[in-house]
């Protein structure tokens, strides 16, 4: 019989409590490092509140996990939002991630040029809807015309 993921994060939260919240941030923090070469600066921040760390940690693996996306295109898909976001650490991190799940240069850049296409559309549409919104009242258009 084959676990549930709910059985498995039953598991880890039991293991949680057992070990406590600051032995528990010390080894995810050590795993995190090994995997990939550094802990980013958001992690050791909430480290210094580990049961902070091990929320976020938590929630980000449940999703990652139980996702339906291949390992890869999580990181490819996180990558983008993260270049989206103009966050070099958050892109560079993932990048790193999806590259060690087998992503290729020509992914990465393809998902990079993705990211960029939707971010620019995205400032356009936001711009554009202020545009029209400010232009049906434009308070110093109106008191232009009344001199």
């Amino acid at each position: 019989m084959t676990r549930s993921t709910k059985d498995e994060f039953e598991e880890r939260l039991a293991h949680i409590v057992e070990q406590g919240a600051e032995v528990t941030a010390d080894e995810w923090m050590k795993a995190i490092e090994v995997e990939y070469g550094k802990v980013p600066l958001i992690f050791k921040r909430m480290g210094e509140r580990p049961e902070v760390l091990i929320s976020h940690l938590l929630y980000k693996g449940t999703v990652a996990q139980t996702s339906p996306l291949d390992p890869k295109y999580v990181e490819l898909i996180s990558m983008a939002v993260g270049a989206a976001l103009k966050c070099p650490h958050c892109t560079g991190y993932h990048m790193t991630a999806a590259l060690r799940m087998g992503a290729s240069r020509e992914e990465v850049l393809e998902v990079i040029l993705l990211a960029g296409m939707i971010s620019n559309s995205s400032v356009l549409a936001n711009a554009y809807r202020i545009v029209d919104e400010k232009m049906e009242k434009c308070v110093p258009c109106e008191s232009r015309l009344r001199r």
